[in-house]
């Protein structure tokens, strides 16, 4: 049996929360949890977490900036800031 761990950090990477999931649920069921009342007016997050209705609408709805690129597979790539997305990891 594995596990997931979802986590949602600030700017300088500190988290600010986390969930843990069944290893072979969708990276999607972490972002269900975490996303819901996030209180950042940013969100970057990995192709993993492109889910037009599940993710991105319900965030641009409370008015928050997705950085979210599409997954290959999409008709229509969504624009984002490749810089921002870019600089998501710190080290």
């Amino acid at each position: 049996m594995s596990t997931k761990i979802h986590a949602t950090v600030d700017a300088l990477g500190n988290p600010t929360g986390f969930v843990l999931t069944a290893g072979q649920a969708s990276d999607l069921e972490g972002a269900d949890v975490l996303l819901k009342d996030i209180d950042a007016q940013m969100v970057i997050a990995d192709k993993a977490y492109d889910a037009q209705q599940r993710v991105v609408e319900p965030l641009l709805q409370a008015g928050k900036a997705v950085v979210i690129p599409s997954i290959r597979t999409r008709t229509v790539q969504r624009e984002y800031e490749r810089h921002l997305y870019k600089a998501r990891r710190v080290t």
